[in-house]
């Protein structure tokens, strides 16, 4: 059993749920928003439009090695989001999974009204949305007759890679994701090709450096072209037809294809919200993180401000601070005070360690 198994999602209540926060969004900043919430005694709610916690990382690159998290040397994005979650557990946070927030408002009363597709209903007393680029969807191959075999012999995102091994692959794109997967899935293939539009890549360097080897070696092959055609036999994909610059067209056999053309960030209900946006992010300040509505902040690659870096450790920065802010906007008469997790008692009663 994993770790996100031991939060389970909670079903949809018929009255509307008083809490003192609500997190749109399950990802790791949100995750990290619940747990700096609560070293400061305050509850939140958790809304995620997935169906399981870890948001872009579990849902993109669950197996791909993160190297910049203070302490961990190397953290793999699924060992990440389960660190993550057993970090919250002593706030017993609530995790509302497979539900998108739908209806926003504020009330008279200086609090918010979140409604999400589900139903679930919230009465709250700040908001964090920590969604990360929003809503999204893989742009996707368009090819005729690709729709039929999406899911299954076309995969936008390796959910098993393991599945993979021994299969003839076919990957398109340009990006880290289709290079780490190149480089992770050579050696475990039957045949493997890569296909790209043109010379120049996004992924890093040093992987372009390594697949130019591995296809030198003759342990793959790569190709600039573009996808032209399916080839289907018996209601069966068995490869697909590429088209260079030149209008050359070869076939390529395949069982599998793994496309990485990138995503469509989309805000979604969030745009119509009223809140200031700049490049489809949401403003905020760098003292509290707020958005232009006081009382709803923004953490990670959701929001935008002078010098902003999409990077998690700067969203735990901007969580930390949040965390703050709404502590004073929820109790502006109670006086704050910074309290160390190493030494303070109340921290430790928080986070259930023993005396």
């Amino acid at each position: 059993m994993t770790l996100l198994s031991q939060i389970p999602s909670v079903a949809a209540p018929r009255e509307a749920i008083v809490t003192e926060v609500v997190v749109i969004g399950a990802g790791p900043c949100g995750l990290f928003q619940v747990f700096e919430l609560g070293l400061l005694g305050i509850g939140a709610h958790v809304v995620d439009s997935l169906q399981h916690a870890g948001g872009q990382c579990a849902e993109l690159y669950p197996d791909k090695p993160i190297y910049d998290i203070p302490a961990l040397p190397v953290c793999g994005a699924q060992e990440l989001v389960d660190r993550l979650v057993q970090q919250i557990k002593p706030f017993k946070p609530q995790l509302h999974l497979g539900q998108e927030v739908m209806e926003f408002a504020p009330t008279a009363d200086g609090r918010f009204r979140v409604r999400t597709t589900l139903g679930t209903t919230f009465d709250a007393g700040a908001v964090v949305i920590a969604a990360g680029l929003g809503s999204f969807q893989p742009r996707r191959i368009g090819l005729e007759g690709a729709q039929a075999f999406e899911g299954s012999a076309i995969q936008y995102r390796v959910k098993n890679a393991s599945q993979l091994h021994g299969k003839r692959l076919v990957v398109f794109g340009g990006g880290d994701s289709a290079l780490d997967w190149t480089l992770e899935l050579t050696p475990k293939s039957r045949s493997l090709a890569l296909v790209h539009r043109r010379a120049e890549f996004r992924a890093a360097p040093a992987s372009v450096a390594k697949m130019r080897e591995l296809a030198a070696a003759g342990r793959m092959r790569y190709f600039e072209a573009l996808p032209a055609s399916l080839i289907v036999e018996s209601g069966a994909l068995r490869g697909i037809n590429i088209k260079a610059a030149d209008g050359t067209v070869q076939a390529l056999e395949a069982d599998q294809l793994l496309v990485f053309f990138g995503l469509h960030p989309k805000l979604g209900p969030i745009a119509a919200w009223g809140l200031e946006l700049e490049k489809k992010a949401l403003k905020v300040d760098t003292e509290k993180f707020q958005t232009s509505l006081p009382g709803v902040f923004a953490v990670g690659d959701i929001n935008t401000y002078p010098g902003k870096k999409k990077l998690i450790l700067s969203g735990f920065h901007e969580a930390a601070l949040a965390a703050f802010a709404i502590q004073h906007h929820l109790y502006p008469q109670k006086k704050q005070f910074l309290q160390y997790t190493t030494t303070s008692p109340i921290m430790h009663q928080r986070l259930g360690v023993p005396d």
